[in-house]
């Protein structure tokens, strides 16, 4: 529909021989000094103005935006295209499919369900690193993900068939965001003759990737995606923005890694939760585009909604190398320039908050055992290390530890052969210096022995699109294992190594700069293209070294070069992982432990036997760039890209289903018919209290959407193993959670079952446990306690601490909530995203009075729980709190008014209509 255009701000842009329509912000007082950000939010607003979502009033309100308010004013934000990945993506083409059913029984038109803006669909979440350490790991990798895959692989063929503008980028291709950077962003739209800024949500909260390139764009949940996709526009409030200023160089020997973890720092530490972060500056201009998108990628770490840089030379010379078109080139320029959207570090805009970084003072850093924001400098790694490690080995993670007993620097001789302890023989549980240790022998499958112990590194991965999609750090790892291989220099045998890059580009300028071979010779074979061990698919150690360090009970770490590190996510034989730039991660495969000084410790001997330090293979700078730009051309990228949606023979060849509406399998334990739908009428029930509540989980701070949705491996011994044995899935078939995503009965038995979760309802235990108050409050699962209190009718809460749901955009993290039969969370504060998607499913999130928490009020969770004044949305109002009174078993009452957190009108009409999904279906049969 066409803009009511009340600013009279439609015009004509032209561009050597094309013309374009075009929405000039300049029509709009204020427009000059916005943040580049919200210029494009203004320009969004200017093109899909209708005088009732969208008005005069919201576009004035925009152009006079004052940088220091709190936000307050809803705007309807229309994205140009939904970017999504197979994990989130399978449920939301599920969704879909169910829909069109759903409208067929209200009598609908099942073909209204279809994609009004462009959907595209990168496969990349569901290789897992089988095989590792030879030549054929790539091609064995693959063909297992087909054969655990191929029915999701066919349903997806068939969703590409039977929905409009929905394209599918086959798996062994690329990672979403690398291929989004590389080939799907446009920057600037051509759409129907209007151009327009390119916006995007994606269903993986790492989309902000695509900032680098001067693209707004964020993650939501699946079920918010399934919405843009339909048509509604995405409601929010106009954000704070901080300004972040970048000035200096980067310093020899520092990486684009260490930037984002020193900037991942700052930016959490100051707290922009809810908010932009736009960069601006005379640094900015000297910030390579790859630098730029590993900053954008790890926004959700530092937990803003987006983290953007705006468009100039250093964006078009990469759309170049990229291989887009000279008119798309000429697009993007003529329109920035003419829409004041075109970098110019001599003009600030006005901001809401103000951060700086002299990009001169990075150091070498590293991340962890835990957190990405837990940033390490690379000099007291392993002071850091053995800080933490004894909170570890007495399962008291996340404690503090007592660096007192432990020293600075290890006085005994360093060089040992197995780069543990110097060379020294610890008594049980002690090395002497305040160090736990616990060697073990291990013999492996080829006959060798070797000694592991606390600490060692279990998994080296260069993985993740974060890292893998800048060359500069990539081919910086490639030349550092080139030359530890000129030298002589061996990794451990007890590391697992992969690579894992994010497109098959990076295979070509490896090639081309003759770097294989030296990876390889350090078991850096190519392991797939896609997300691994950064999403928890690194795949089982060897299996001497899991029963190793299963049954002494070790704890060793991973080192990987990925944006995320939480606990239990990377493998269940791991503890403390620990995020690190690809070059440091070869480094400390060579070193085979976190317990390493790689100032003082040498990695080992050399050829002709002398000491060979990290400093004496890093490669310089000015080296890398040389061979970055003798290696890297456009040709790479337009071959790699020119039929990137046609797959492999394997794709080809898989059978696909047709038609308008899906055909479910009854015995399908991949894709089913999810419950969301049934019994739905025309017109919502009537939003009810809540009464007679009990507390499924109380929770502490910082519980993350991994540790309530399902991911990783599935046990043979949980919910979700024991339902797939029911059905006739054989143990090594049951692959993993995110690949089930697409069914609910899965999904549902492994929501809160992350192995690390700390339930506070049971004393020592951790898992997906809870009290069972039906029996008495006898400890099982939370899915078995969840069935029992629905069976007896009784509705569930959740008990929480600070930034609940932070972490990744997981729709399943709200959906398994829903379908567990929670009805309510209260928290102390909330991550953005999952308090979105909570509403989006029909759980109201609540918050404790500022000040206050569980604790503070003297909840146990162990009460009954009752909240009122819900009710009030039936009138059409949002009640700022609510009455939560809680009842002890001897009849003592706790009641406190909680905040409700469904912060805009349209989040109040998702939450009355029971979901987002189910608002989305009745407006479009009602039309």
């Amino acid at each position: 529909m066409a803009s009511t255009n009340s600013f009279n701000a439609h015009g004509e842009l032209k561009v050597g021989d094309n013309s374009y329509e075009i929405y000039r912000l300049s029509a709009v007082e204020g427009s000059d000094t916005l943040p580049y950000s919200l210029k494009v939010l203004l320009e969004n607003l200017l093109r899909t103005e209708d005088g009732a979502n969208i008005t005069k009033d919201h576009i004035s309100a925009l152009g006079s935006w004052k940088a220091d308010a709190e936000p307050d004013t809803e705007i309807q934000f229309t994205p140009a295209r939904v970017i999504m990945q197979d994990f989130t993506g399978v449920p939301c083409v599920v969704d879909l499919a169910t829909m069109r059913e759903a409208v067929a029984d209200l009598g609908g038109d099942p073909s209204k369900i279809n994609p009004l803006s462009p959907a595209e669909l990168v496969i990349d979440h569901s290789v897992i690193i089988d095989v590792f350490g030879r030549p054929d790991a790539f091609e064995r990798n693959v063909q297992i993900e087909y054969e655990r895959n191929g029915e999701r692989y066919q349903f997806l063929r068939w969703g590409q068939g039977a929905f409009d503008d929905f394209k599918v980028v086959p798996p062994g291709t690329g990672i979403v965001h690398q291929v989004n950077i590389e080939h799907l962003a446009r920057v600037v739209f051509d759409r129907d003759g209007v151009a327009y800024p390119d916006t995007c949500v994606g269903t993986d909260s790492h989309t902000t990737m695509v900032n680098g390139l001067g693209v707004l764009g964020w993650g939501v949940g699946g079920i918010e995606a399934e919405a843009a996709m339909l048509g509604q526009p995405v409601s929010m409030l106009i954000p704070r923005v901080v300004g972040f200023k970048l000035s200096g160089q980067i310093p020899s020997g520092a990486t684009a890694t260490d930037v984002v973890l020193t900037i991942t720092e700052m930016l959490r530490e100051h707290g922009v939760v809810g908010k932009f972060v736009e960069f601006y500056g005379e640094g900015v201009a000297a910030v390579p585009l790859a630098n730029r998108a590993t900053i954008g990628n790890m926004s959700p770490e530092f937990g803003s909604t987006c983290a953007i840089f705006p468009i100039d030379d250093v964006t078009l010379d990469y759309l170049r190398l990229t291989g887009r078109s000279d008119e798309q080139v000429a697009l993007v320029e003529a329109y920035a320039k003419e829409q004041g959207m075109w970098l110019d570090p001599s003009k600030e805009a006005r901001y809401s908050e103000y951060l700086e970084l002299d990009l001169s003072t990075v150091v070498p850093s590293i991340a962890g055992p835990k957190r990405p924001q837990d940033r390490i400098e690379l000099a007291g790694a392993k002071e850091s290390f053995r800080k933490v490690l004894p909170t570890y080995v007495a399962h008291d993670e996340g404690a503090d530890g007592d660096a007192s007993s432990f020293p600075a620097s290890d006085p005994t001789p360093q060089g040992s052969p197995d780069g543990l302890n110097g060379g020294t023989k610890p008594a049980e549980e002690g090395d002497g210096n305040g160090r736990p240790s616990k060697k073990v022998t291990v013999t492996n499958a080829d006959g060798a022995s070797f000694e592991i112990d606390h600490g060692i590194v279990s998994i080296a991965s260069i993985t993740s699109c974060t890292n893998t999609s800048n060359p500069s750090v990539m081919m910086a790892a490639a030349m550092l294992a080139k030359n530890a291989v000129d030298r002589g220099l061996t990794v451990a045998p007890w590391v697992k190594t992969s690579m894992a890059p994010g497109s098959k580009v990076v295979t070509g300028y490896y090639d081309k700069a003759g770097m294989w071979p030296y990876l390889e010779k350090l078991g850096f074979h190519l392991v797939g293209y896609g997300c691994t061990t950064c999403i928890g698919n690194s795949g089982p150690l060897n299996e001497e070294i899991s029963a190793a360090i299963q049954e002494n009970d070790l704890a060793v770490t991973s080192v990987l070069s990925g944006n995320r590190n939480f606990e239990g996510r990377i493998n269940p034989d791991v503890k403390m992982n620990y995020l690190a730039s690809p070059p440091l991660v070869i480094a400390y495969a060579l070193a085979g432990t976190m317990d390493f000084d790689f100032e003082n410790e040498p990695l080992g001997q050399g050829t002709d036997g002398t000491d060979v330090f990290l400093r004496d293979i890093w490669p310089s700078p000015d080296d890398v760039e040389r061979t970055i730009a003798s290696s890297i051309n456009q040709e790479m990228f337009t071959q790699d890209y020119a039929d990137v949606f046609a797959g492999d023979q394997r794709w080809q060849s898989l059978p696909t289903p047709e038609g308008n509406t899906f055909e479910w399998a009854d015995d399908s334990t991949y894709v089913r018919k999810p419950p969301y739908f049934e019994g739905m009428g025309m017109e919502p029930a009537p939003v009810e209290d809540i009464s007679g509540a009990r507390v499924l989980a109380k929770l502490g701070d910082s519980v993350t959407t991994d540790h309530i949705s399902p991911a990783g491996s599935i046990k043979a011994d949980s919910p979700a193993g024991k339902y797939l044995a029911e059905h006739g899935v054989d143990r090594k078939d049951f692959n993993s959670y995110g690949s089930r995503r697409g069914n609910h009965e899965v999904m549902i038995r492994g929501t809160f079952a992350n192995i690390r979760l700390k339930n506070q309802l049971l004393d020592g235990v951790e898992g997906g446990f809870t009290r069972d108050f039906t029996k008495g409050g006898e400890q099982t699962t939370i899915y078995d306690a969840a069935e029992a209190y629905r069976a007896a009718g009784t509705p569930l809460v959740i008990l929480s601490g600070k930034e609940y749901g932070s972490g990744s955009s997981r729709d399943w993290a709200a959906k398994g909530t829903r379908l567990l039969g929670v009805r309510a969370v209260i928290a102390e504060s909330y991550e953005r995203i999952h308090r979105s998607n909570l509403i989006g499913m029909g759980v109201i999130p609540l918050q404790y009075p500022q000040g206050q928490n569980a604790d503070s009020l003297g909840l146990d969770g162990t009460e009954t729980f009752s909240i009122t004044g819900i009710t009030e949305l039936n009138e059409g109002r949002t009640p700022k709190t609510v009455k939560v009174t809680a009842t002890k078993d001897g009849g003592e009452t706790v009641e406190f008014d909680a905040v409700v957190r469904i912060d805009t009108p349209g989040e109040a009409d998702y939450y009355r209509n029971g979901g987002i999904l189910q608002y989305v279906l009745r407006s479009l049969v009602a039309s």
